[in-house]
């Protein structure tokens, strides 16, 4: 999704946000560290596959999705990563890897960890590396209307500060 498309979804729902922009960076840790935002409150875009179908997962940049718990959430028989190939012909106007988590525009089931739900606000990529989109999660939700469960896994012990 162009960053002017969403802008324009947003706008048309009068949801209010803030575009940060920063140097191009890859990972949802080093987008964190770019724009000054935790990786807790930085939210990346895993594309899964439940029972062969893609759905989008949603959890804090600092975590990973814990496919096991996933599928138990889900109620699914499987649940597994997507590759880039499986997943890419559905988001032709984003960079791979820069997806926001609007599956609702996409045609695809969203799944957000409940851990994002403690964030009075959402901060996401906005289909590009160099872009984020920073808005009240109320709102997201209200326009998502993902799914909220336990998908990601425990943060290890070593990494609690």
């Amino acid at each position: 999704m162009s960053v002017a498309r969403l802008k324009d979804f947003l706008d048309s729902y009068g949801v209010r946000y803030i575009v940060i922009s920063h140097s191009i960076a890859y990972t949802a840790q080093g987008i964190a560290a770019l724009a000054h935002i935790p990786g807790k409150e930085l939210a990346k875009t895993v594309i899964v596959k439940l029972d062969g179908k893609l759905a989008m997962a949603v959890l804090p940049a600092s975590r990973q999705v814990d496919l096991p718990s996933l599928r138990a959430a889900a109620n699914a028989k499987t649940a597994e990563l997507a590759s880039e190939m499986e997943f890419r012909p559905s988001f032709p106007d984003c960079e791979t890897g820069a997806m926001p988590p609007f599956g609702n525009l996409y045609g695809m089931a969203v799944l957000a960890d409940e851990s994002l739900v403690q964030d009075e606000e959402i901060a996401f990529n906005a289909g590009s590396h160099r872009e984020l989109f920073r808005m009240k999660f109320n709102d997201y939700l209200h326009l998502v209307r993902p799914a909220i469960m336990k998908l990601a896994a425990p943060v290890a012990a070593h990494l609690v500060a």
